[in-house]
Order: structure tokens, then C-alpha cells, then sequence
């Protein structure tokens, strides 16, 4: 049994129930996962309630036990699933018997009911969710803030390797935390589901009312119980130009260079890793570019709800030992660094420091419970509260104008796009075919035989060269010029693809 702690109203057709607090309900279903559990009320009636909304009632306990997120919960929940086992076993096998006769029961029971099997995990846990292509695709969803999380830079099995750290990067178990204001990943969500019995597997568990899952978790902020530490505290003044994040004293830069061709596995994993030198040590470490992939994550997991975090180069697969790509890659990850060592708040995180300098904590920053939505607990504004009117008209500005602007990035960067096109294809071209067609006049004028013609001649042959060389200048400038334009537009079009999810989250 559970006590209802906080009134929670049902909304249709998503199979939860409506519970009022201090009213006792009897769980029927602990392990449904994502933050909720199966109840049944004194009605009779069945449905899913937030665990953080009731806490346990046990035998011989004059308190109940809260049900929230610590690891004592998890524990009972589990002791609870392993009850619970042959009630569920024995619920699967006469499903199956019910099945028999119904032409849809091989894909019912590969669907909802037989989760232990070896597929199951093949198909579910191994498989990272691909968003972060969703979050910079040209159809941003500026109406309701998206969903999105990270894929992993590499999901191959972890190999053996000299360095012990190195080794610790490549162990695929380094997934993002499911408490964030992103979507869950496919794999808690089939861990969640594989405890459960197949009634629960086959309900439809709606995401969107996971409480800090797939939208920002306002019940996970109110609710939570750890404090932050004054060293993670982060001030925020009014400035000149209203709040702002108060600036370090001193500032440093961090230089991507040397980049260098590696290998693995006897030779049989290559990959390429770079140099970084940070400023104000002078200390140089090696990372490859799933490092800076694993410390994109980690900075989305924690700042993404408050700070814009810029993604990193598309990843390649063909192509990718190419010097010109190499030397892409490497301008673009030096522009990404500095925006990140520039920042007031990123370049001073536990996290990142850790990265520069390659410091064996991987697994404690993966460990970080301050995180999502809990950011906003370390944050002390100096300025009082706002006007809930003027809160909600500042946030609909800003919407209204990052969306103006992601459009207009877009543009430039498409119509750039198309300039850089014509400039190294058909332009040069022309200039070349007017050249040579010169070139040729003049050929046909030396043939005559007239000695008066040879100043005209060579003013026509040079005007054919004075083309030819305008061809070579016009297919050479868009890489002088345009290249840094639209570089720095594509990033700034990664910084808006940001505030969608920032905004929806102070809504």
C-alpha cells in the first residue's frame, strides 16, 4: 500500500489514475519504470500514479518510506519486482495460451510480452537515440520545445588499450542520465519495461508525462532533496545590460592542433586525436574527437536547460583520414573551444577542467546528480522577483526573436550555399571559355601574315589570360572570404537550435 502525498489529476486516455492526497491506494505494479508505478484505488480502479507523488506504507512502520529517487526507493522497488516475479511469469504464460490461436500473437508477445529474451536486448539496449540531428534539422519545433538527447560517439564494445583512461572512454556504458529534461533513452526505457509484467509492457506509457523526462521536470526541481555545494554555486548580477553571469578574473584559451593518426586493437580501430594546449598552463594533453563528444554530453546534461551548448562537427565515417576534412574538423573544434573557454560558467565547470586536463574522473562526472533542471537550484540572482506578466512577456520576446534570427542564419547560410556553388562550378567557367575563345581570335589573327597586327594580337592574347586568371580568382575567393561567414553562421545556427528547450524550460 501507498499514501498519496499530493493531489495528481488523471488526463484521458493514458491509462493514470486519479489520486487525492492522503488517500490510500494499493501498487499493483511498482516497476513500470520512468517515474511511475500502477495503482489501484478503493473504486477498484486501476491506472499509473507519479511515484514521487506517494510514499510506501509498510508493516510495523508508523512512516512511510518516500517514494522518490534515492537508492533506498530503488531498492524496495526492486525487492518489490523480485515478489512480484512468479505472479508475472505465471501472467506471460497464459497470455501466450490466450495467443495461441491469433495470427498477430508472435508480434504481440515479441512487442509487450517476452522481454527476457536475447532480442530484446539486442534491439533496445545497444541502440543510442540519434537526436542530436533532430536539434540543428532545418524543422526546429520553435512551437513546443523538443524532446532531444545525444548519440554516443561510439557504441563498439570497450578494448583493450595501454592507457588505462583511454580505456575508461571507450566503455559504451557512458550514456546520458534519464532524469534530465530530455527524452529517455530507448535502453532505460527497455529496463524500466523489462521488470514490469506484460500488462504493464503493453500499456502506452506516455512520455510527455514522465515528470522530468521529455519535458523540463518541474516535480523533480520542486522535489528534490539535495542541496548544492557553495562551491557549484553560480551567481548571476545585473550589469549594464541587465543579468549577466559573473566573469572569472582571469581568462584562458586553449589551442586544437597536431592532429595525428592513431590505432588500436593491432591496428585494426584507427581514429585521429589533436593536441590541446590551454593558455594558462601551457600543458598540452591528446584527445580524439569522441572525447570531445563525451564532453559535449556532459555539458548538455548539465547546462543545456540554461546555457546554450553549441553542437560539435557533423561526425564522418567515409572519408574522415582525408587531410582537407582532418583540417576542417580541426578549425571547427578550435572555434568550439573558445566559444567554451570564453564562457563565464562553462569554462569553470568541474567538467570541463576535467577535460583539459585528461583527468582519470570520468565516472564521477558521469555520477553528477546536479544535472537538467537541477541547475537552476545552484543559480543565486542578486535582483529581486519579477512580475509573473512581465516574466511571460520577456520569454515570448525572446522566443519571438531567436526564432527571427535561427530564420534568417538559415537563409543566409542557404543562399551562401548556393553563391559557393556558382563561384567554384559554373562562374569560373565562363570566364575560362571567354578566355580561351579570345585566345583563339588572337591564333587566328597571327595566321594572316600582316607584321601590323602584332600589337593587336597581344592585347587580345592577354585579354584571354586577364580571363583565365579572373576564372581562377573568382573559384578561390569564396575560401578567402564567404568560408568565414558562413562558418560563423553555422555556428551561431547551433546556438539557436539551443533556446528552444531553454525557453520551454523557464516557461
Amino acid at each position: 500500500q501507498a499514501r498519496v502525498m499530493y493531489d495528481f489529476a488523471a488526463e484521458p486516455g493514458n491509462n493514470e489514475l486519479t489520486v487525492s492526497e492522503g488517500e490510500i491506494i494499493v501498487i499493483t505494479n511498482p516497476d513500470v519504470g520512468g517515474g511511475w508505478l500502477e495503482g489501484k484505488n478503493s473504486q477498484g480502479e486501476r491506472g499509473l500514479v507519479p511515484t514521487d507523488y506517494v510514499e510506501i506504507i509498510t508493516e510495523g512502520a508508523k512512516d512511510g518510506i518516500s517514494c522518490g529517487n534515492s537508492l533506498a526507493d530503488q531498492a524496495f522497488f526492486d525487492s518489490l519486482s523480485s515478489n512480484t516475479a512468479q505472479t508475472n511469469s505465471a501472467a506471460k504464460s497464459s497470455n501466450q495460451a490466450s495467443n495461441a490461436s491469433d495470427p498477430w500473437s508472435s508480434w504481440n508477445v515479441g512487442k509487450s510480452g517476452n522481454w527476457d529474451n536475447g532480442n530484446a536486448g539486442d534491439s533496445w539496449a545497444t541502440k543510442p537515440e540519434n537526436a542530436a540531428g533532430q536539434r540543428n534539422s532545418a524543422s526546429n519545433n520553435w512551437e513546443a520545445a523538443a524532446a532531444f538527447g545525444h548519440p554516443q560517439a561510439y557504441q563498439g564494445p570497450a578494448a583493450a588499450d595501454d592507457d588505462d583512461w583511454d580505456d575508461d572512454w571507450d566503455d559504451p556504458k557512458s550514456t546520458s542520465p534519464s532524469y534530465l529534461g530530455y527524452k529517455e533513452t530507448e535502453a532505460s526505457e527497455a529496463g524500466g519495461v523489462q521488470r514490469g509484467n506484460s500488462r504493464a509492457a503493453a500499456m502506452k506509457l506516455p512520455l510527455n508525462k514522465f515528470p522530468g523526462f521529455a519535458k523540463p521536470g518541474m516535480e523533480q526541481y520542486l522535489l528534490a532533496k539535495q542541496l548544492a555545494k557553495p562551491k557549484e554555486k553560480i551567481p548571476i548580477i545585473i550589469g549594464d545590460y541587465g543579468p549577466m553571469w559573473v566573469y572569472p578574473t582571469s581568462t584562458f584559451d586553449c589551442v586544437v592542433a597536431d592532429p595525428k593518426k592513431g590505432s588500436k586493437m593491432y591496428g585494426l580501430k584507427s581514429y585521429i586525436e589533436y593536441q590541446l594546449t590551454c593558455t594558462n598552463t601551457n600543458r598540452s594533453v591528446n584527445h580524439r574527437y569522441k572525447h570531445f563528444d563525451w564532453l559535449y554530453e556532459r555539458l548538455l546534461v548539465k547546462f543545456g536547460l540554461a546555457i546554450p551548448i553549441p553542437s560539435l562537427p557533423d561526425k564522418q565515417v567515409t572519408g574522415r583520414f582525408e587531410e582537407e576534412f582532418i583540417k576542417m574538423r580541426m578549425e571547427r573544434l578550435q572555434a568550439w573551444m573558445t566559444r567554451m573557454c570564453r564562457h563565464p560558467v562553462v569554462s569553470e565547470s568541474e567538467v570541463f577542467q576535467q577535460f583539459l586536463n585528461f583527468r582519470d574522473e570520468k565516472r564521477k562526472a558521469e555520477k553528477d546528480e546536479t544535472v537538467g533542471v537541477l541547475i537552476f537550484s545552484t543559480m543565486e540572482p542578486e535582483a529581486p522577483d519579477l512580475d509573473m506578466v512581465e516574466i511571460e512577456q520577456k520569454c515570448d520576446a525572446v522566443g519571438r526573436f531567436t526564432k527571427a534570427m535561427d530564420d534568417g542564419v538559415k537563409e543566409l547560410l542557404t543562399v551562401g550555399q548556393e553563391h559557393w556553388k556558382r563561384c567554384t562550378g559554373p562562374l569560373p567557367k565562363e570566364y575560362q571559355k571567354i578566355g580561351k575563345a579570345l585566345q583563339s581570335l588572337a591564333l587566328v589573327f597571327s595566321t594572316s601574315g600582316y607584321q601590323g597586327e602584332s600589337d593587336l594580337n597581344g592585347a587580345i592574347t592577354e585579354a584571354g589570360k586577364t580571363y583565365e586568371e579572373i576564372a581562377s580568382l573568382v573559384a578561390e575567393q569564396p575560401k578567402k572570404d564567404l568560408h568565414f561567414l558562413m562558418e560563423t553562421n553555422h555556428e551561431y545556427k547551433g546556438f539557436l537550435g539551443c533556446f528552444p528547450d531553454i525557453i520551454g524550460a523557464h516557461k
